[in-house]
């Protein structure tokens, strides 16, 4: 039986597992293994909005591009470490091997988009522990909702610069991540941890 504990916009999801040899965490780890989560997203995305902001006084929004085509990538890939696996990723992607969300994911982007349907905070995050075929993994997704700068790239037509439409073309030709007005949800920060292994 799934036990769901809500706590303002999170829902976290604590699955009692199928008989097997291995424990599920307690309520004290999945809460630590939330808040580590939580700080990672959050300094993930403060590290990316703060590049995004100064390349865009800077260079402008074309030049800006190159923010989330590098220096995202990076943060996720200095940020997966130690058993855990961090990225972005959006029900309309931009970078289709990148930012493709796994079944779990797509589910909870669509509810998110759901709650933001229905009025509810943007700021939604979501908390599970999984089993998977190679073991169990705490999940956790934070929202990322579309601020007013991001529209340059990822608003309506009218919003995007010709010359940005130009580059986009050129760097995503299979871009599907415009279409946005300021505050809906973009996507989410996806963040895996390990916690053991599936005894065969």
């Amino acid at each position: 039986m799934n036990r769901i504990f809500v706590k303002s916009s999170l829902v976290l999801l604590a699955l009692t597992a199928p008989a097997c040899a291995t424990k599920a965490p307690s309520e004290a780890a999945q809460m630590q293994h939330l808040e580590e989560s939580r700080k990672t997203a959050q300094e993930f995305m403060q590290a990316l909005g703060g590049a995004l902001k100064k390349q865009l006084e800077t260079g402008g929004a074309e030049s800006a591009i190159g923010v989330c085509k590098q220096i995202a990538p990076a943060l996720a890939a200095e940020y997966s470490k130690d058993g855990r696996v961090v990225k972005r990723v959006s029900l309309k992607t931009r970078n289709k091997v990148q930012g493709t969300p796994d079944d779990w994911e797509k589910e909870v982007l669509e509810g998110f988009d759901q709650a933001q349907r229905e009025g509810k905070p943007a700021s939604t995050e979501m908390a599970t522990t999984t089993e998977e075929t190679d073991g169990r993994w705490f999940r956790y997704m934070k929202a990322i909702p579309t601020q007013p700068m991001c529209l340059q790239c990822h608003g309506k037509a009218a919003d995007i610069p010709a010359g940005v439409k130009a580059l986009l073309t050129k760097e995503y030709p299979e871009d599907k991540a415009t279409g946005y007005s300021a505050g809906e949800i973009r996507g989410a920060i996806s963040i895996k941890r390990k916690l053991d292994v599936v005894s065969k």
